[in-house]
């Protein structure tokens, strides 16, 4: 073959001659043919070209490179070859699993295929959407704990033995691929990293140079999808289409030829494009000129790249041979080897070129833990070149090479042995300082003001590194590992320095500071280092020695700091209370003060771990007392709080938002952690090592509250007093954090299971609260919170609500009001809850602190805070200003935390008394707050109790006053006697009694007070109920009784039948008909609903739905405007729904106010509205639905029948002479009609037509009366809303005059009775009394509008309906359109003849209806003629079961039956088999007609008033049929219709059965619907979404070839899989672009539909082009939480009842309602273009 002998030509077979010279071969080859393959770039034949490639330069190579044919050699190596890692490469959106069980780091992860055969599929697994670039860990034992393997990567899961498992490769092949593999990589490294821009290396240089160039475009992240399409079609006069093109490619591949020809042309458009995007903010787009002959080879080179990618996976010789070639140096040039230059390139190369690049790495280097560790090495050696230049570059950090530091430093021993060997800590923290300097300031702190955020974002990739290399701490050191780490703690230790006290602030005094500076950077760096400073310290505290060098080196630091900026000043003196403090003068209300002291809380950090391990014994040998300098290490954390603290109290209102958002984050969640707790520790570290009373009198000094505890008459200034007050109440607050908040392993023996408990703990003592808002209020690096979830009560999650924990009750006595964590809100809500509680059980309303846990040695000093002299001297001076109702100089808060503190000594006492002996305990609290001074705190709390304020603190201060005699007896007990001590106790129990008394009384006064506060609260509520529910109820009073009196009135024959429940005969029961008064919403004013008085109508909205078809693959027509919607097909492909939302509303206000709103509009232009005004949209003005139209409310007429009158009509009015009877009016019209006689004509038809003398007018003769008269007003809306009906129903533009309007209006009518039927069959409610007031009065309304609309057409026209409607019943006036018997919804016919059939009775000069009686032998003879059709609709098209397995039974039914389906065999000419039993035949007549007939009663009763018998109210099977039988006045064995009308029906069933289509439907060539139709229902969703990401996983777009991920969305209605907002799948609509979903939709749900967006875990509704919103999916996880986006990433199951509630939004046409209340609430979403979804 041709190929063989080129393949010779070019590389000789292998052996023949070792010594050629490879290269030059190879370049020669590549010279020759390259420009020739990629010589049309501009619209290259992707095909051909690598036909070409695999041809001339691809095949011959590997034939050279194997020695044999290569598919041979592939096929042997695959049966040999399975690399137990899996090392697939994630593109972005796949779904990738992490294991929280099993994996080392949270960065481990498995792909889809190795995850669901892996055992972590059991455990507590999570799920994440990848950004694109990562690599899954499968097979990688350094990553799993356990189950590193998937059962698929097992060694010697392919089922060769294990031995063979690395066939080794021949020596031959080696050899070659050593020769090979350098010329390939050299020829593709230097291609790539080409910068000649027309020329090529000499080698590649065969033919003379032609001239010509290409126009290169290159992709940046700056300009947007728009401006470069514009830019191209404006610079190169292009189509839009084209443009579109070039930039998507672009966008892929990272750069396009968009221009071909002379280099002059290619210049000058090169110019144009860079004129064209250009502009004020952005730089011009990149744009290269290059040679045909260059951007050939460097398409080629990338050709090379992928087929060395497909090589390395085929064996393990090659991937090694490949990394030695690749890290192999020139010698002596000491220029970089070959993979670092690309590496160091990276930045320069186009996207299509650097995922190449990745690719092979990671095929190669990642796939051999010996070259990974090289690759690593070389990595860290250009480090920080290359952060630099992913820092100054554009592109996305996925496409960086500096993305895959990721792979390597979270591995832990490539970790350790980088940070030995290439001291990576250091060299990542010098990178930071040397990325950061442009942020450094004259005094070499940090100031990020005027940032660029890009660029930080890129900033934070480098700190990002620093923690994937601390990720796990080892567990053996080196001294170089100690020395080495040491270096790098330093190191970032400078950085630290750069931040401690940055961005220092002043406070505003007088002015307003006119720009918030920005400090967004400044905390969001604080973020991102947060992790870091634990993990540093966490590193230094494995080991004794580091932790104490550490601990040296981070107080140096730190006094660097504090002596440069303590500007030294002059000490001065501070005296109180016989105590002196002398120290330097600084106001942080004057004074430059930060809130940044990352050094100063590492520190503590360390502190605390140094105490935790004990070894703070030692820390004299490193850092001498002298050195220590304690006041000054408290000064800077003291400083922070006392800022916060006046921020509280608003002195800072001046310095803006930006300094309120800081005090935000220092305390949130999210930083408070490495700032707030650390701050708190250090006051704690301060009051363990300084004087007691120097360190309060330090507080009151920095507080600036010296005066206001001295006795200095205080200002009369009310804003001084206010700020002073806060300022006591916010010192009080952190003297109890630093004294009580011993949750901290080290501050005291507890452990972090402990601290995590009390979070938590703390936290649902505010509120109940869902497992995702607990997670979100814990530091995030804590342990799953899980473990100590399990002590509280799990509350089933709700329907729409999540699962909540609540506490248990023996948690409760945990509960610290003072919480450290608690936000002010928080606080007072957590307080407000628990004296709720208590209240509710009974009990009195103090909350005393838990006790606290010891202190560790390290800090036992810090209890003695609470019993020195200062302390004494704010409490006393507190309590005394209360008692002396000094009111401006105390809170009632102040008071609380006096109270708390006094119970904190208290606690602090008893538990010291309790563990050792009397003598020993010198903390005597007790005897300092009795005995100090004549004003002693026993005796002001005696006062206290007295005082009304403070009514709510006096069960708190009867509980101190009890701890003060418990611990007086316990200092007692030992020297007393036990009689004093008795006679001591028998008194306080004297003094209890009492106190019980008070308390008994106190509390029958609060239940009391309770219970009149619960009344009042009820009869609020009730009101606003009334309120709403007073318009909904305005219909209900149905006065049945009244029905009922009447009927007994009428009863005069005492026949067995009740007759006021029969709709349909001579039977026929009374109306129901109650005055109606409605209240119209807009004006409130009421109103009778009658005739002649002006419109009601109800707010309503008309929609086309697919709700109930049989069939969706039915292309549904777009546009109505060639449809004839007389017939409804039994699929029910495509109805039209109208449902109201029930409220009622003047015609005319309703008008006006339709009005007001279009006019609001005109004069909003630029507001986009949620709803199509143009199209009739509208909000309901009470509940904010969505309505289009309104229906006007008709009264029902009430009509009776005399009894004696109907007998005697049934004597004379049987089927058969009523059928002739309309035949002759029939054709009587239609003779008169064909001459246009005039009007005064005869009315007597010649005698020939019927047998009797039958005339034109005896229709007339059974009794008629005139027409209702309707107001204009009425007649105005019921023009109007059968208008809306017909041109939403059939998409056409509104005809008032249209002969379809009124097929329309039925059309309707019978289709919504037909969903609100299967609605209430799918809930299982009864038919009839469990309708919603909504649907009620909705449906009452249409189905009156619809026999009113009658009277506004032409009654011609209705005659013509009526006519071709009769025609599928009566088979003798055929016309030529009049379909089969199988083709249509006999229902439907049933709603059109009935409302039709009055047209018959017109006459030219009077305005006739028929009176009673006829209107219910009319409505009883159509109803069975129609019921007859059906029956046998049903037996032709669906009895034909096979028998099942029931005993045959020979009832009346099933005999009647048999003898039809005799009848049919005879008819169909033995077509119908008559061996189907009768009992199947009954039972399938029964099972199918069953939805027709409970549609009839619906329909009947809301026509005619007719209440329906008791059993319809209820949910029976037997007794529903029974009574759905009499209403309808029908024989219960149906088939007895057949033999009651025998004579008349014959002749039409012969006529149905001989019916072409029935007949080919009976030989089974086409199929019919089968009865009773399926009931939709939203598609079977797998229990486990993991399942769902599954399939979405294999989905491939059916437009694409592209591997690129898609967005997956399932419709729910369907099952189908689109590939959503993406260009591949958007679609012309009469056109317009639509997205795959929303041309899906129009076909699917008729413009309405529900998708499952798979990668998100989002339902979409959308609706039309325009409008859709987003809707919680219904999978739960296992706390009854919905994961939207797959943030948490918990496993998911499928919730029933959620997915029911989707199922009734679309069942009861809700979705477009749901739609646009959620669009008016968040009106964010308009920014999405719902078309292209």
């Amino acid at each position: 073959s041709g190929r063989e002998e080129r393949g010779g030509k070019e590389f000789p077979k292998c052996g023949i001659d070792l010594l050629f010279d490879f290269q030059a071969t190879f370049l020669q080859c590549l010279a020759k043919h390259v420009p020739n393959i990629y010589s049309a770039e501009m619209d290259p034949l992707l095909e051909k070209q690598e036909e070409m490639v695999q041809a001339a330069i691809l095949y011959p190579l590997e034939r050279y490179l194997f020695g044999e044919d290569p598919d041979t050699f592939l096929e042997k190596l695959q049966q040999s070859e399975t690399s137990q890692l899996c090392g697939k490469v994630f593109k972005g959106g796949e779904t990738t699993y992490s294991c929280r069980d099993c994996a080392v780091d949270p960065t481990c992860v498995l792909c889809m295929d190795c995850f669901q055969n892996s055992i972590h599929k059991n455990h507590r697994y999570k799920m994440h959407s990848s950004t694109g670039g990562g690599f899954c860990d499968c097979g990688d034992t350094e990553a799993w704990k356990a189950g590193p393997v998937c059962t698929k990567h097992e060694p010697g899961a392919s089922g060769s033995p294990k031995e063979n498992s690395e066939c080794q490769l021949n020596e031959e092949v080696m050899e070659h691929s050593r020769r090979v593999f350098p010329s390939v990589i050299k020829y593709m490294v230097d291609m790539l990293i080409w910068e000649e821009e027309k020329e090529l290396p000499p080698e590649l240089t065969i033919r003379e140079k032609v001239d010509s160039y290409y126009c290169v475009l290159f992709n940046d992240e700056h300009h947007s999808y728009d401006h470069v399409i514009y830019s191209l079609q404006r610079a190169l006069g292009c189509e839009l289409g084209e443009a579109q093109l070039h930039t998507t490619a672009i966008d892929k591949e990272g750069r396009r030829a968009v221009k071909a020809g002379r280099y002059a042309s290619c210049q000058e458009a090169k110019e144009e494009i860079k004129r064209h995007s250009e502009n004020v903010s952005q730089r011009p787009l990149h744009v290269e000129v290059l040679h045909a002959d260059v951007m050939a080879h460097q398409k080629f080179a990338l050709r090379l790249g992928s087929w060395l990618n497909k090589l390395m996976s085929y064996s393990r010789d090659f991937r090694q041979i490949f990394c030695q070639v690749c890290l192999k140096e020139e010698t002596g040039s000491g220029k970089p080897c070959s993979i670092s230059k690309l590496m160091l390139w990276d930045a320069k190369l186009h996207k299509g070129a650097r995922k190449v690049l990745h690719e092979l790495i990671f095929s190669s280097f990642f796939m051999e833990m010996e070259y990974k560790k090289h690759f690593a090495v070389e990595f860290v050696k250009y480090y920080k070149a290359l952060q630099k230049e992913y820092i100054s570059d554009d592109h996305d950090r996925v496409l960086s090479v500096t993305a895959l530091s990721v792979q390597m430093f979270t591995v832990p021993t490539l970790a350790r042995h980088l940070i030995e060997e290439q001291s990576v800590i250091t060299t990542i923290t010098e990178t930071l300082l040397e990325v950061l300097p442009e942020y450094l300031d004259k005094n070499d702190k940090f100031n990020f003001q005027g940032y660029s955020l890009d660029k930080l974002n890129r900033v934070y990739a480098v700190i990002y590194d620093l923690r994937y290399v601390l990720i796990s701490k080892p567990t053996v050191w080196t001294d170089r590992l100690r020395e080495r780490f040491l270096e790098g703690f330093v190191s970032f230790l400078r950085i630290l320095t750069c931040m401690q006290g940055m961005e220092e602030i002043k406070r505003q005094i007088g002015q307003h500071i006119e720009v918030d500076p920005d400090w967004e950077a400044a905390i969001a760096i604080q973020m991102q280092l947060k992790n870091i400073l634990l993990m540093f310290q966490e590193w230094c505290a494995c080991d004794e020695e580091l932790l104490l060098r550490a601990y040296k080196e981070c107080h140096k630091s730190v006094m660097r700091c504090s002596t440069n900026s303590s500007r030294l000043r002059e000490k001065t003196a501070f005296h109180l209370c016989g105590h002196t403090l002398e120290s330097r003068p600084y106001r942080v209300s004057l004074d430059p003060v930060s809130i940044h002291l990352p050094l100063s809380r590492t520190l503590a950090g360390l502190h605390v771990r140094l105490s935790k391990t004990g070894r703070i014994s030692r820390l004299h040998e490193f850092v001498s007392p002298e050195e220590f300098q304690v006041d000054l290490l408290v000064e800077y954390p003291l400083r922070c709080l006392v800022l916060v603290a006046q921020v509280a109290a608003e002195m800072w209102r001046r310095n803006g938002l930006s300094l309120i958002s800081q005090v935000f984050y220092y305390q949130d969640v999210k930083c408070r952690e490495e700032m707030y707790d650390k701050d708190i520790i250090m006051l704690q570290i301060g009051a363990s090592l300084m004087d007691p009373n120097h360190f309060l009198l330090l507080i009151l000094q920095r507080y600036e509250l010296a005066d206001a505890f001295r006795r200095i008459k205080p200002t009369k200034d009310q804003e001084l007093i206010k700020q002073c007050n806060v300022l006591i109440e916010e010192m009080l607050q952190i003297l109890i954090y630093v004294v009580g908040e011993r949750y901290v392993p080290g501050v005291s023996n507890v452990t972090k299971e402990d601290v995590i408990m009390r979070e938590i703990i703390h936290l649902l003592c505010i509120e109940p609260m869902a497992h995702s808002a607990i997670t979100k209020s814990l530091p995030e690096n804590k342990i799953n919170p899980v473990t100590g979830l399990r002590t509280f009560k799990d509350v089933k999650p709700g329907v729409s609500g999540h699962g909540v924990y609540e506490l248990k009750d023996e948690c409760l006595k945990e509960f610290n009001m003072f919480f450290y964590h608690y936000t002010k809100t928080q606080h007072s809500k957590a307080e407000h809850t628990q004296k709720k509680r208590r209240k509710q059980e009974n009990r009195d309303e103090a909350l005393p602190p838990p006790p606290p846990p010891d202190f560790c040695p390290a800090f036992s000093n810090v209890v003695r805070l609470l019993n020195c002299d200062v302390m004494m001297h704010i409490l006393r001076t507190i309590l005394q200003r209360a008692v002396e109702l000094e009111t401006h100089l105390w809170t009632e808060a102040m008071i609380q935390m006096v109270l708390h503190l006094l119970s904190l000594g208290l606690l602090e006492e008893k538990q010291q008394l309790q563990k050792s002996p009397e003598e020993e305990v010198t903390f005597d609290f007790y005897h300092k707050a009795s005995t100090l001074n004549a004003v002693n705190i026993l005796m002001l709390l005696e006062k206290l109790k007295r005082i009304p304020q403070l009514e709510a603190q006096k069960d708190m201060i009867n509980w101190i006053l009890q701890m003060f005699d418990t611990v007086k007896r316990m200092r007692e007990k030992s020297s007393l006697t036990t009689v004093a001590a008795t006679s001591v106790s028998e008194a306080t129990k004297g003094d209890e009694s009492t106190q019980d008394k008070e308390k008994a009384e106190r509390k029958r006064k609060a239940e009391a007070a309770r219970l009149h506060r619960q009344k009042i609260m009820a009869q609020m509520s009730a009101l606003q109920r009334n309120f709403i529910e007073t318009h909904k109820l305005l219909y209900e009073n149905t006065l049945e009784a009244q029905g009922k009196e009447d009927a007994i009135m009428e009863e005069e024959s005492m026949s067995s039948i009740d007759y006021s429940r029969i709709a349909l005969g001579p039977k026929r029961g009374p109306s129901v008909v109650e005055k109606e008064v409605l209240t119209c919403i807009l004006c409130q004013e009421e109103q009778e609903v009658k005739l002649e008085s002006a419109a009601m109508v109800l707010s309503a909205c008309v929609q086309k739905s697919t709700a109930l078809t049989q069939n969706r693959s039915r292309i549904l027509e777009l546009s109505g405007d060639t449809l004839d919607p007389l017939f409804m097909h039994p699929d029910l492909p495509c109805g039209t729904h109208t449902g109201s939302c029930g409220h009622v509303m003047h015609a005319a206000c309703w008008q006006k106010y339709f009005e007001a709103m279009q006019l609001n509009f005109r004069q909003r232009l630029h507001v986009e509205q949620i709803f199509d005004l143009e199209n009739g949209e509208y909000l309901c003005p009470l509940c904010k639905s969505l309505c289009n139209t309104v229906i006007p409310i008709v009264p029902l007429q009430a009509q009776k029948i005399n009894s004696e009158d109907a007998e005697a009509v049934a004597q004379i009015l049987s089927l058969a002479r009523w059928l002739e009877i309309i035949l002759v009016r029939i054709s009587g019209y239609s003779v008169k009609n064909a001459k246009g006689e005039k009007q005064n004509a005869p009315a007597f038809v010649n005698k020939g037509l019927g047998s009797s003398a039958l005339e034109f007018n005896s229709i007339l003769s059974f009794g008629v009366q005139s027409s209702a008269k309707y107001s204009s007003s009425i007649k105005e809306m019921l023009i109007l809303f059968a208008t809306t009906i017909y041109r939403v129903g059939l998409k056409v533009a509104p005809n008032e005059a249209d002969y379809r309007i009124p097929m329309m209006t039925w059309s309707t009518c019978a289709f919504t009775i037909q969903c609100i039927e299967n609605l209430l069959e799918t809930e299982g409610k009864p038919l009839f009394g469990s309708l919603q007031n909504r649907q009620h009065s909705g449906l009452k309304a249409l189905v009156q509008f619809a026999a009113a609309q009658r009277t506004t057409s032409p009654q011609v026209l209705i005659q013509k309906h009526l006519i071709r409607l009769l025609g599928v019943l009566l088979p003798n006036f055929k016309m030529e359109d009049t379909p089969s018997l199988l083709e249509v919804d006999m229902f439907h016919v049933l709603v059109g003849t009935v409302l039709s059939f009055p047209s018959l009775y017109w006459e030219d000069a009077v305005d006739l209806q028929p009176s009673s009686i006829s209107s219910a032998y009319n409505h009883l003879y159509l109803f069975h003629l129609t019921t007859l059709a059906h029956i046998t609709q049903i037996v032709i098209s669906s009895a034909k079961e096979s028998p099942t397995a029931r005993s045959h039974d020979n009832s009346e039914e099933a005999c009647s039956a048999q003898s039809f389906c005799r009848e049919v065999c005879q008819y169909t000419s033995g077509c119908f088999s008559q061996d189907i039993p009768g009992w199947l035949v009954w039972d399938c007549v029964k099972k199918g007609i069953m939805p027709y007939l409970r549609c009839a009663a619906l329909f009947f009763h809301y026509l005619l008033g007719v209440s329906p018998p008791e059993e319809l109210q209820q949910v029976s099977e037997e007794g529903q049929f029974k009574a759905l039988c009499s209403y309808l006045s029908l024989p219960t064995n149906l088939f007895l219709l057949f033999q009651e009308y025998w004579d008349t029906v014959n002749p039409l069933l012969q006529r149905w059965c001989a019916d072409p289509v029935v007949l080919s439907c009976l030989k089974g060539k086409s199929i019919a619907i089968r009865y009773p139709r399926k009931r939709n229902s939203l598609i079977e969703l797998p229990e486990d979404y993991s399942c769902l990401l599954n399939q979405a996983s294999q989905f491939r777009c059916p437009r694409s070839s592209d591997d690129e991920q898609k967005h997956p969305v399932l419709c729910l209605f369907c099952g189908a899989m689109l590939c959503s907002q993406n260009t591949c799948c958007q679609e012309l609509v009469n056109g317009e672009e639509l997205g795959a979903c929303t041309s899906h939709a129009l076909q699917c749900g008729a413009g309405v539909c529900m998708f499952l967006k798979i990668r998100e875990c989002k339902v979409v509704l959308i609706e039309g082009k325009t409008r859709g919103c987003l809707y919680p999916a219904p999978y739960l996880d296992e706390y009854g939480e919905t994961d939207p986006g797959l943030k948490r990433g918990n496993p998911l199951h499928l919730c029933r009842e959620r997915y029911r509630k989707l199922h009734l939004l679309w069942q009861q046409h809700c979705i477009i309602e749901e739609i646009a209340r959620s669009q008016e609430t968040n009106q964010i979403f308009f920014g999405f273009n719902w078309q292209l979804l």
